[in-house]
């Protein structure tokens, strides 16, 4: 199994940008599909943005469509989702996840296996 870590988050202003990364160590990065989720205070978790284990699809929830970039650079194993035009409804807790070989279904937690610990994103107004 991977372990994954994430990292970039912070507080930034609105319409600001912000890129999160997500780390894995272990079993070989490529084979994994990735997704991104998210939990803002007092909410459900929600999907953000997945890539599929070839690399060949990603993923996004209407919310962050035009405004979230997600790649992977398996050769550093790491996952990248670049935010911009950030807006204080993108508050929240981002965390990172992975399934492996994963094809389909991949806008659905429980979906994947694997999680990090997550990362803050504040978005201030």
């Amino acid at each position: 199994q991977v372990q994954l870590v994430e990292s970039g988050g912070g507080l930034v202003q609105a319409g600001g940008s912000l890129r999160l990364s997500c780390a894995a160590s272990g079993r070989t990065f490529s084979t994994y599909a990735m997704g991104w989720f998210r939990q803002a205070p007092g909410k459900e978790r929600e999907f953000v943005a997945a890539i599929s284990w070839s690399g060949d699809t990603t993923y996004y929830a209407d919310s962050v469509k035009g405004r979230f970039t997600l790649s992977r650079d398996n050769a550093k194993n790491t996952l990248y989702l670049q935010m911009n035009s950030l807006k204080p409804e993108d508050t929240a807790v981002y965390t990172c996840a992975a399934d492996f070989r994963g094809q389909y279904g991949l806008d659905l937690d429980r979906t994947y296996d694997t999680w990090g610990q997550g990362t803050q994103v504040t978005v201030s107004s």
